[in-house]
């Protein structure tokens, strides 16, 4: 994972600062122990090789190293509870134009948080917030997507898919990594007024 690369993004916060690391049992989790530390708006966790990734209903989210994007977006929003409604499926909308613009691959969106192609699951997004009285502290945005994913379990070897699995090439992690928390930071800027 080239992270200089991701922090060259033409963004202003999301990505400035990032915590990787090659191996971790969920992105997710230790977002939540670096959010009150803090570390800096935007801060991305993220890493080659997650082991106990986490989806929805307490589902585990498997990854083999170095495959796919695997990640967890910390956002200080400082804004009311009600300003993130719908914020789940606004970022799915988001991926789905990612890989639209990059590569002109159509991805469905199953809500409330599944991404898919050809009627397989290739993306996750879960979302939480940490909210005091109705004001949201903090909101973390994990990302699950299967880049060059070729190795699937039984359990998901027919309801799970990758880019590479349906197109027999490499895809740039990287690339839709830049694009996506672009994409993103105009999106949370407009709703939160994040400066």
């Amino acid at each position: 994972m080239n992270i200089e690369k991701i922090k060259k993004a033409k963004t202003k916060f999301i990505g400035k600062e990032i915590k990787y690391y090659k191996e971790i049992s969920s992105t997710q989790d230790k977002a939540k122990e670096l959010v009150n530390i803090p570390v800096k708006n935007g801060t991305i966790v993220i890493t080659d090789n997650q082991t106990k990734g986490k989806g929805t209903k307490g589902r585990t989210w498997y990854s083999s190293e170095g495959k796919n994007i695997t990640m967890t977006i910390i956002i200080y929003p400082n804004c009311t509870i009600d300003i993130l409604d719908g914020i789940t499926i606004k970022i799915a909308e988001i991926i789905r134009k990612v890989i639209l613009n990059l590569y002109g691959i159509k991805l469905q969106i199953k809500p409330p948080n599944d991404l898919i192609l050809n009627n397989k699951k290739i993306g996750g997004i879960l979302t939480e917030t940490k909210i005091l009285k109705n004001d949201v502290q903090q909101l973390l945005i994990g990302i699950g997507f299967n880049v060059n994913e070729i190795e699937f379990s039984k359990e998901t070897i027919d309801i799970a898919t990758s880019l590479k699995k349906e197109y027999k090439k490499e895809f740039l992690l990287e690339d839709i990594i830049i694009n996506f928390i672009e994409e993103l930071e105009v999106h949370i800027k407009e709703k939160v007024n994040i400066s």
